[in-house]
C-alpha cells in the first residue's frame, strides 16, 4: 500500500521538476544572459522566436511591418530571435558604418544557421586570411576595373542585345523570371564556362535560395529548407563533376575563372581545397545575380510608371549615339563614365530594391553600442532597407525620384546609402553591377519600347516578389 502511495507522489515530483525546468528555460529564453544592458525588444516564443512575424508578407515595396513596428516601439536597434537564433537588428546608419569598420576586430562575417548549412560553414570560416585574399583576387579577374574596361564591355553588350532580340521575338515575356537568366547566363559562362542551356537549368536551383537563407532547418518535402538543400545538392554535383573534369585535364584552358581555381588547387602550396572551391563557386554564382535581377525587373516598372524619368534617360543615351563618330561602334567605358542621369537612376533603383533581407555579422566579443551590450556570439543583422526607405533620411522614400540625388541640401543622405557595404567586406562586384545596369538600360531605351500585359504588383517577404509575375511585350523602338 505504501509503495502504491509513493507512485503518484513520485509522478507529482517529476512533473513539478519538469514544470520548474520549463519555466526556468522559458525565463532564460525571454531574458538571455548579458554582461550589460541588452537592446530593447522581444525574443518571441521559445524556439520559434519572432520568425513568423518576420516572414509575414508586405504588400508593397515599403519596409515590412516587422521592422516598422519594432523601430517605432524600441528604436533603430532592437533584439529579436529568428529561427532560434538570438539577434540584434540595426537600422541605424551610423551604427551600421561602425559595424562595417570593425570587421575582423569586433565582428566577423556570418550567416543564420540555415545559410551556414546551405553555403557550408567550413567555407564561411575559411573566407578569411589567405582564402579571402585568393577569392578577392579571383573575383577581381571578373569584376576588376581593368577587366571591365578592356574586355568585358563588348561581351556584355552582345549578350544583352542578343537577349533583348530573343525577348522581342516573343509575344510576351515575364521580366521577373527572365532578367535573372540574363545575368546568370553571362556570369556562369565567365566563371565556369557553362553553355546557356546548362546555365538556365542550373539557375533554377537558385530560385528559393535567398528566402531559404533564413528558415528553420527542417529537411522535409515541401519546406523551404528542403527545396534549398535539393538545389544545393544538384549544384554541388554539377560543380564537383566540372571541377574533377578540369583537374583531370589541367593543360586545357577555357578562358574562365574556373581555370584559376584549378591552377591554385594544383599549385605547390594551395590556399584552398576542392570542397572550398565548389562551395565558393556556388556562393559566388548566387551573389552575382541575386542583387542585380530585382533592380532590373523594377526598372521596367518604375520607367513605365514615370514617363519623365524614361524621357530623360532616352535623351542621355540618344546623345551618346549621336556623338559617336562610328555609328556601328559599341558602348565604351568613357561613355559609361559620362553618364550622369543614368547614375541617378541606378542609385534610385538600388535604394528602393534592397534585394536582400539584411547583411549579417557575428560578434567576436561583447560589443558596446549606443549604451547597449551585444553579447559575444550573437548575430547582428544590419538592415540597409530600413535605412534606405526611412523618411527621416530620404524624403518620400517610396517615390521613384532620381533627381533627389541632385539636391545639394540633402547630400548628407548619401552617407546613409550603403547598397554594396563598406570596409574590407565591401562588395567586389559593385562597379560591375553598376556597369551592367547602365549597359542594360542603354540597350533597352535606345532600341526598344514595351507595354505591360499583366502583373507588376510588388510585395516583400524576405525578398522582393512579384506574386502575379510581370509580363510585358518588348517591341522595337519606333
Amino acid at each position: 500500500m505504501e509503495i502504491l502511495l509513493l507512485v503518484p507522489c513520485a509522478c507529482l515530483c517529476a512533473v513539478t521538476l519538469m514544470m520548474g525546468w520549463l519555466v526556468h528555460w522559458a525565463y532564460k529564453w525571454i531574458n538571455p544572459p548579458c554582461n550589460g544592458t541588452l537592446p530593447p525588444g522581444s525574443m518571441g516564443l521559445p524556439i520559434i522566436g519572432e520568425t513568423m512575424q518576420f516572414f509575414k508578407m508586405s504588400a508593397s515595396l515599403d519596409v515590412p511591418n516587422f521592422y516598422k513596428q519594432r523601430i517605432q516601439r524600441y528604436g533603430p536597434i532592437f533584439k529579436t530571435n529568428l529561427v532560434g537564433q538570438p539577434m540584434v537588428v540595426c537600422a541605424d546608419p551610423e551604427v551600421n558604418r561602425f559595424i562595417f569598420q570593425q570587421e575582423g576586430k569586433l565582428f566577423r562575417s556570418w550567416y543564420p544557421e540555415t545559410a551556414n548549412i546551405i553555403i557550408g560553414e567550413k567555407t564561411i570560416d575559411e573566407f578569411s586570411g589567405p582564402s579571402q585574399k585568393f577569392v578577392r583576387n579571383f573575383m577581381s579577374r571578373l569584376f576588376g576595373l581593368e577587366y571591365l574596361k578592356q574586355d568585358l564591355i563588348p561581351e556584355l553588350e552582345k549578350d544583352i542585345r542578343d537577349c533583348f532580340a530573343e525577348w522581342a521575338a516573343k509575344p510576351s515575356i515575364d521580366v521577373h523570371d527572365c532578367t535573372p537568366d540574363v545575368i546568370f547566363l553571362l556570369v556562369a559562362k565567365k566563371m565556369i564556362g557553362l553553355h546557356p542551356s546548362e546555365s538556365k537549368e542550373l539557375r533554377k536551383n537558385y530560385s528559393s535560395f535567398l528566402e531559404g537563407l533564413i528558415s528553420f532547418p527542417i529537411y522535409l518535402p515541401g519546406t523551404t529548407f528542403y527545396r534549398c538543400m535539393q538545389g544545393k545538392n544538384n549544384m554541388m554535383n554539377l560543380m564537383s563533376n566540372l571541377l574533377r573534369k578540369r583537374l583531370s585535364t589541367p593543360k586545357e584552358k577555357h578562358g574562365d575563372l574556373l581555370d584559376l581555381m584549378v591552377e591554385e588547387l594544383q599549385s605547390e602550396n594551395p590556399t584552398i581545397d576542392e570542397k572550398f572551391a565548389t562551395d565558393a563557386l556556388s556562393a559566388l554564382l548566387f551573389t552575382s545575380f541575386v542583387t542585380l535581377s530585382p533592380n532590373l525587373t523594377l526598372a521596367f516598372k518604375f520607367l513605365s510608371d514615370n514617363p519623365a524619368v524614361l524621357d530623360a534617360l532616352k535623351e542621355e543615351h540618344d546623345a551618346i549615339l549621336m556623338h559617336r563618330k562610328d555609328a556601328s561602334s559599341g558602348f565604351r567605358w568613357e561613355e559609361y563614365k559620362s553618364l550622369t542621369f543614368t547614375t541617378l537612376v541606378i542609385n534610385e533603383l538600388t535604394r528602393m530594391s534592397n534585394a536582400t533581407p539584411g547583411i549579417f555579422r557575428k560578434t567576436l566579443t561583447d560589443v558596446q553600442v549606443n549604451g547597449y551590450t551585444i553579447p559575444a556570439g550573437w548575430m547582428v543583422m544590419m538592415s540597409p532597407m530600413a535605412v534606405h526607405l526611412n523618411p527621416a533620411f530620404f524624403e518620400d522614400p517610396l517615390d521613384f525620384n532620381p533627381w533627389r540625388w541632385l539636391d545639394e541640401s540633402k547630400r548628407n543622405a548619401q552617407k546613409n546609402f550603403v547598397p554594396f557595404g563598406l570596409g574590407i567586406r565591401a562588395c567586389p562586384a559593385a562597379e560591375f553591377s553598376k556597369l551592367f545596369m547602365a549597359l542594360f538600360l542603354h540597350v533597352l531605351v535606345t532600341k526598344y519600347r514595351w507595354t505591360k500585359i499583366k502583373g507588376g504588383e510588388v510585395s516583400r517577404k524576405a525578398v522582393i516578389m512579384f506574386p502575379q509575375g510581370y509580363q510585358i511585350q518588348l517591341l522595337p523602338r519606333a
